[in-house]
């Protein structure tokens, strides 16, 4: 029953970070101490650290890392996927905001429950910038 709960957890924070966007209200403050007790929130915790460069909108990455319980990185992340445009200057800029972003947010404050169900799971988020005057 565990392990399903586990793959579940897995299946369902993939689900939620491919489809999130910078444009989504942020409910979380970055840093907040609250405990993390859902993909969402950890979603949340994460972004919530997050400011893009001006001039990124529509640009894109997706990393793949794990998380300790304790809610600290596993190793290194790792870009999976990358729509960066043509300026080096600014996809180096985008780049480091998510950096600093997840560096910022972490550890993140997982309740005892999150923890132990995340904990080495992988993890894909994608950051992209909001498009001006999209909704």
């Amino acid at each position: 029953m565990k392990s399903r709960f586990a793959i579940f957890a897995v299946a369902l924070a993939a689900i939620l970070f491919a489809n999130a966007n910078a444009a989504i209200a942020q409910e979380r403050l970055c840093h907040s101490p609250d405990p993390v007790d859902t993909i969402k929130e950890m979603s949340d915790a994460i972004y919530a650290c997050w400011k893009p460069p001006p001039g990124a909108a529509g640009m894109s990455l997706t990393l793949q890392f794990s998380l300790r319980r304790n809610g600290t990185l596993i190793g290194k992340p790792r870009a999976t996927y990358s729509d960066l445009g043509t300026d080096a200057q600014l996809s180096r800029a985008f780049v480091a905001s998510i950096l600093k972003a997840l560096d910022d947010a972490l550890p993140l404050p997982f309740s005892d429950s999150m923890g132990g169900a995340i904990a080495g799971r992988m993890l894909a988020p994608r950051f992209t910038a909001a498009i001006e005057g999209a909704s």
